[in-house]
């Protein structure tokens, strides 16, 4: 049975919080002498820290409790913040799967967190018979999973499995699920109290330049992530970046449902060149592709100044490639075909 303070660090669960000036007055009208801010200038107060509006707009948007919602400076945040808590440096172990996010790897270094990695089946799944026997590790706290994953755009299968054996901590990275037509492991927090989910805004929202990530847990969890957060971890510009966004839900709509029929262009022109030997299915805004010599590929697109992303030394022959406008697809086709 999972209990979340034997998976809580003892000095995290002792630590008061920083209370800032924005957490004792958080009124609009006054004057304002208390947070050392010059008195000129159009940015120059501290943002809400606790961006209770945003939380509330994600609150309604997921149909879950606000204080089930966390927003931080990307989701990178949210992976640093739980290695931070769930984790004793140099004592305590993560595991994901392998080949998947690399941020996992330099983030589990940076906090002096051994990073155990199981490599995906053929089929880009996880082996579950491997897993079973790091499950009884008891250093093992916390278990990275990103799905739909990259670089390999796949969901991948049978969560539930994990977060139904696991005693420790368990996300669940869906920076690509806004792509996908499978549901978001949102709707499991209130079954799985070990259970985090992490989004971005940086994908299918368009703000990858705003740097908002946010996850949704149970409340016990996420109120450990408020007090771990640095005090004004998002800025005013992008908490109205991000609201403006959720106000626009049209037109993100429409510009996801043209980035996925683009998707399928994609796929089938691929599928008619020569030097691509495989498309991989992708619920995600991207495609892997098999290629007969994915670094020769890569620089002559490079020197036609089409730039894909080579992830030959994680799936070999392999090159990533984002789904682009209209024009940026063609252009890329054109620019394979003269290979």
């Amino acid at each position: 049975m999972f209990e979340l303070e034997n998976n809580v660090r003892k000095n995290i669960l002792q630590l008061k919080a920083y209370s800032s000036a924005r957490d004792e007055f958080s009124g609009k009208d006054g004057v304002f002498l208390d947070a050392n801010e010059n008195p000129y200038g159009s940015l120059n107060r501290y943002p809400d820290p606790q961006q209770k509006k945003l939380k509330n707009k994600l609150s309604e948007l997921k149909s879950i409790p606000v204080e089930n919602v966390f927003v931080g400076n990307g989701s990178d945040e949210v992976i640093d913040i739980s290695f931070r808590i769930f984790c004793e440096p140099g004592k305590d172990k993560a595991l994901t799967f392998s080949p998947t996010y690399g941020m996992y790897d330099v983030s589990s270094d940076i906090n002096n967190i051994e990073l155990i990695k199981i490599p995906l089946d053929d089929t880009f799944q996880i082996d579950f018979k491997t897993l079973e026997t790091h499950l009884k590790d008891n250093d093992l706290k916390l278990i990275l999973i990103c799905s739909p994953n990259n670089p390999t755009g796949n969901i991948l299968k049978n969560i539930d499995w994990i977060l139904e054996r696991f005693k420790g901590i368990v996300i669940v990275d869906e920076a690509y699920i806004d792509f996908s037509k499978s549901d978001s492991y949102i709707s499991k927090i209130e079954k799985y109290p070990n259970l985090i989910v992490s989004q971005t805004f940086s994908k299918a929202w368009g703000l990858a330049a705003a740097r908002v990530g946010t996850a949704y847990s149970d409340s016990k969890i996420i109120s450990l992530f408020n007090k771990v957060k640095a005090p004004y971890n998002v800025s005013e510009l992008n908490q109205i970046a991000a609201i403006n966004a959720l106000e626009n839900f049209k037109e993100f709509s429409e510009k996801r449902e043209i980035i996925l029929q683009q998707k399928l262009w994609l796929e089938n022109e691929l599928s008619l060149i020569p030097l691509v030997k495989k498309v991989y299915p992708s619920d995600s805004n991207f495609l892997l592709i098999e290629t007969l010599d994915a670094n020769k590929i890569y620089k002559n697109l490079v020197a036609q100044k089409v730039i894909t992303r080579n992830r030959n030394s994680l799936v070999k022959n392999c090159i990533r490639i984002t789904v682009g406008s209209s024009e940026e697809n063609i252009k890329l086709i054109n620019a394979l075909k003269k290979n």
